[in-house]
């Protein structure tokens, strides 16, 4: 048996699964966001244990005693800074916290070679932005500052008294080198760091510790391995087989990624696409990433008072595709690819007396649809071939939303038996990995429950709403600034 646990922005989710890789039980417990300033996302990193514990814990306990080994995976970008007895010094600033935005350019003007470097534009959700903001804002905090952690490294840090991360989740924070691999003294040095205080680097299957006696005992396990892991996107791809040059995925959690795996290091900084690592040895990958995706429907369903994400969807169904004039703009936390602007925000536009709620749900889905079309069209600039995405998170539960997404993105989507397990299946495959065996028969693509191919006449009635879209975009960025 092997335990996959992902540490998320909402929650903690921790899986077993068996050698041929079945599910066999999952668990999840809940975390909270603390926005106390406009831009501000923060969480407690303690947080993050506690709901550790409660996940495992909640888990099958005569499974948990199999476990072999196990996989850490996690939200990227955050900035955990520790003090000299390795507890936190202020609380964590996540990837969704735009505070930094000034802070990007003065790292770029630091190091004018930070693009060819990292691979990556600077952006406020990234994690050496946020140092910066420390530095000029709190400099007692950076000056106590001895170990920059990332959300999952600070949790195995609690698991197994290690120091340590992986090259996916390390990519993110423009403090890797990513061509080569390795922490970049340049890119710390411009952030006032070194490499002392970095954990050390592991490729994802790679044993970074021991589950710590006192922990073991209490999940009522052995002192199994703890591989290195993955940051979350990353895992979720291995979840669903995603491991090689052309394959990608669609992930549809708090926030929105599309995904596609290579056998080569192509960044594409201008049009603000991130190029990582990986979790596999020699494989890297493409990303565009919106900062909300899912979350609008969990956002949406709460503001019109209706129950739940279930119900939303279905509402959203009643309506049908363009139901109306109305339109939403995603950006309930900014927006990375491409407009890469923490302070966009979202809002409704054409609306009327004759919007109805319904409407309304049609209009969110298609926004974040749109949104995700203006990143695979970045993607795309930058010579990537996407004809098929694998679709995990939340998200995936809604049929109904798949032929939107298809239609608007042009490309197949496959629904996989258990995509909604999401980076901690991911973590899981890696504690595998780490006890012997070959991606190849351990990262394989989970059951196909459901395909669905562009339907080329919905993407023709689509084609204007999105051009409208794009115009209110635009036009939301123009007003915006001038406040």
């Amino acid at each position: 048996m092997f335990l996959g646990i992902d540490i998320g922005t909402s929650g903690v989710k921790a899986v077993v699964t068996a050698s041929d890789g079945r599910v066999l039980s999952q668990c999840s417990a809940a975390l909270s966001v603390s926005r106390p300033q406009e831009l501000w996302s923060q969480q407690a990193p303690d947080d993050w244990v506690d709901a550790t514990h409660r996940a495992v814990l909640g888990l099958d306990a005569g499974l948990r005693r199999a476990v072999a080994a196990i996989g850490l995976a996690g939200q990227m970008h955050g900035a955990t800074l520790l003090g000299a007895d390795d507890r936190p010094l202020r609380p964590a600033i996540l990837w969704n916290d735009g505070r930094s935005h000034a802070q990007c350019a003065a790292l770029e003007a630091a190091e004018p070679q930070s693009r060819a470097i990292t691979g990556n534009i600077a952006m406020p959700g990234f994690t050496a932005p946020k140092l910066l903001w420390v530095h000029e804002h709190e400099p007692k905090v950076f000056a106590a500052t001895k170990t920059v952690l990332l959300p999952k490294d600070y949790v195995r840090l609690a698991l197994t008294g290690e120091k340590a991360s992986d090259m996916s989740d390390a990519a993110g924070t423009l403090w890797l080198d990513v061509a080569r691999r390795a922490w970049s003294e340049a890119m710390l040095g411009a952030t006032g760091l070194t490499l002392d205080h970095m954990p050390r680097l592991y490729e994802g299957p790679q044993i970074t510790g021991h589950l710590r006696a006192e922990v073991a005992a209490q999940w009522s396990m052995e002192t199994v391995p703890v591989v290195a892991g993955a940051g979350d996107n990353a895992a979720g791809a291995l979840g669903v087989g995603v491991t090689g040059e052309g394959q990608g995925m669609l992930s549809l959690g708090t926030s929105g990624v599309i995904f596609v795996a290579g056998d080569a290091f192509r960044p594409n900084p201008a049009r603000a696409v991130h190029a990582f690592c990986h979790a596999l040895p020699g494989v890297w990958h493409q990303m565009s990433v919106h900062l909300s995706a899912a979350s609008c429907i969990d956002w949406a369903a709460s503001a019109c008072q209706v129950p739940g994400p279930a119900e939303f969807f279905a509402l959203a169904e009643s309506a049908g595709p363009c139901a109306g004039p109305e339109l939403f703009l995603p950006y309930l936390s900014g927006e990375r690819t491409p407009h890469n602007d923490p302070h966009l925000r979202a809002g409704f536009v054409g609306l009327s007396h004759e919007t109805t709620t319904a409407r309304l749900a049609a209009a969110v889905l298609e926004g974040v649809a749109f949104a995700h079309a203006d990143g695979i069209d970045a993607l795309r600039e930058a010579g990537t071939q996407i004809e098929e995405l694998a679709v995990i998170g939340g998200g995936s539960r809604s049929l109904h939303w798949g032929h939107i997404l298809a239609s608007v993105l042009g490309v197949r989507l496959l629904y996989l038996e258990g995509g909604e397990v999401g980076p901690a299946l991911g973590a899981a495959r890696l504690a595998q990995l780490g006890t012997g065996g070959d991606p190849a028969s351990i990262c394989t693509r989970p059951p196909i429950r459901a395909a669905i191919e562009p339907d080329l006449d919905l993407a023709a009635r689509l084609a204007p709403q999105r051009q409208r879209f794009q115009r209110a975009t635009w036009a939301l960025r123009q007003l915006q600034e001038k406040f």
